[in-house]
């Protein structure tokens, strides 16, 4: 989020930022118009941990492990 160098009223500020999804991703980006003495600092979330795929050779529960067969 950073305040953007705008002719406003006395007291009033115009915030450029991002909407997030449910993974953090920037998803829609946003200009509000607010003002100052309504805004109140907030800690900052922890980022969401990406989920990423399986990796190679995993196998889903409930199924038998691979087996490699060498060719010969």
């Amino acid at each position: 989020m950073r305040v953007l160098d705008r002719p406003t009223f006395d007291g009033w500020l115009w915030l450029d930022g991002y909407q997030l999804n449910k993974k953090g991703d920037a998803v829609t980006r946003r200009e509000l118009f607010v003002q100052q003495a309504g805004l109140r600092k907030v800690s900052t979330p922890a980022p969401v941990p990406r989920r990423g795929g399986r990796q190679v050779g995993s196998r889903p529960s409930g199924q038998p492990p691979l087996v490699r067969r060498d060719r010969g």
